[in-house]
């Protein structure tokens, strides 16, 4: 195993090719099971020189199958790919099962509370506040709800609730503006340039490895860190040291100077945004929708970049990260073209340029009324974009900060409704 992967990292440092590099059906056959081999098994199966026995073979190795998956073992063999089981027999625990449910019953509090302020009745909706709050498991959760009771009562001992929060989020920070309070110190390590002999950087087979450490029960996620205590791996160091502190201790890291100097600070402020949003800065990191790199861009759009760009390149060079950030600042580049504030921005690198402009269209949304733009921004029905936005929106003022711009999340927020502002859709 440790043969196959030193030879799989070898591979990964010396391409042989621009546009598709090969892949044996051992050296992905050897991979350990996870998100990684199944992006090595898309590729695999995308290959020409797969034959449809060896697809067979290889998609009994799958951990989860995805659309990608599905598509191009049809396209090989004909045939729908089946799902195997792990054999680890793993069922969730009693207090996993508890805490969903009690994270399930929490937002549907939040819900019913914001439906019931867009039909007037704030009563009900203060009602439900309250039982959000009281459901919550997590700190955010909590935090949202006391900040809505703030807006719907004006009683400032919520303000002082959020005040005690341990969290850095978009609540917690709106209400340090509003009770004109500095915002909390959050970590940003300066670690040596030491190279790493046992970590490959651009190997998501490493990454893997890791991973499978991180969350294995038991494991002195302290005594792991230190093993990634360099600038080539702080995005690896700070992942674990934060999970560590049960992610108390906030971590934003400032990695690739080298290459994030040369643009303009707010545009270093929206890349470490994303990334630390995307990836938490670790560079070959893949989604089970097989978004790659630490800016998680995904194949479709690294072909469509490339060829803007007039290169040649292989996927996999979207795990070095420097490569990834001139990609992700090229994509920036156009959806700023349109959209001028962060939060729109963050919305169409997630859920698309397409998604978002049919959203600020909508007359129901981001215009002058009770509570907005701060309703319109809990209402959006796509969750993942929805909430990535916000954690997104809170990165960039935090960075802007540690760059220097001393800046306030509350103007963002109030642009929203100011289309001369915030984009040219309106």
């Amino acid at each position: 195993m440790r043969f196959a992967l030193l030879l799989f990292s070898f591979l990964l440092l010396f391409p042989s090719g621009t546009e598709a590099r090969n892949l044996t059906f051992d050296q992905v056959h050897m991979m350990p099971k996870s998100v990684e081999k199944d992006y090595y098994i898309w590729r695999f199966l995308c290959q020409g020189n797969c034959t449809a026995s060896q697809a067979q073979a290889i998609i009994k190795d799958v951990n989860r199958l995805n659309k990608k998956l599905r598509e191009s073992y049809r396209k090989k063999t004909g045939h729908t790919a089946k799902v195997y089981a792990s054999g680890n027999g793993k069922t969730s625990s009693k207090a996993q099962r508890d805490a969903w449910l009690a994270k399930v019953a929490s937002q549907k509090y939040f819900n019913t509370a914001i439906t019931a302020l867009q039909q007037g009745k704030k009563d009900l909706a203060i009602l439900y506040f309250d039982k959000a709050r009281r459901s919550a498991k997590k700190q955010e959760e909590a935090d949202k709800a006391s900040f809505w009771l703030y807006k719907t009562t004006g009683n400032k001992g919520y303000l002082n609730v959020l005040l005690k929060s341990w969290d850095v989020n978009l609540y917690t920070l709106l209400a340090r503006d509003i009770m004109h309070i500095k915002y909390p110190r959050t970590i940003t390590p300066k670690l040596s340039k030491k190279r790493l002999r046992h970590y490959n950087a651009k190997n998501p087979i490493h990454w893997a490895h890791i991973k499978k450490k991180l969350f294995k029960p038991g494991t002195n996620l302290q005594n792991l860190a230190r093993g990634y205590a360099a600038e080539e791996s702080i995005g690896v160091y700070t992942y674990i040291m934060a999970r560590a502190s049960h992610y108390r201790n906030i971590y934003y890291p400032m990695p690739y100077r080298d290459t994030l100097s040369r643009f303009p600070k707010k545009r270093q402020a929206l890349i470490y945004a994303i990334a630390r949003q995307e990836s938490r800065f670790v560079p070959a990191s893949v989604s089970r929708s097989f978004a790659l790199g630490m800016m998680q861009i995904m194949p479709f759009l690294v072909k469509h970049i490339a060829k803007e760009r007039g290169e040649n390149i292989d996927l996999d060079e979207m795990f070095d990260p420097r490569k990834a950030i001139i990609y992700a600042n090229h994509h920036i580049n156009y959806l700023a073209a349109y959209l001028h504030n962060p939060l729109f921005v963050a919305y169409a690198y997630n859920g698309g340029i397409g998604f978002t402009r049919r959203l600020i269209k909508r007359p129901d949304y981001f215009r002058k009324g009770p509570y907005e733009p701060y309703l319109s921004i809990e209402k959006i029905k796509n969750a993942e974009a929805r909430e990535y936005g916000k954690k997104v929106l809170v990165n960039y003022v935090i960075y802007l900060n540690k760059l220097g711009i001393p800046t306030r999340i509350t103007p963002y927020i109030e642009d929203l409704t100011n289309p001369s502002e915030t984009d040219s859709f309106r």
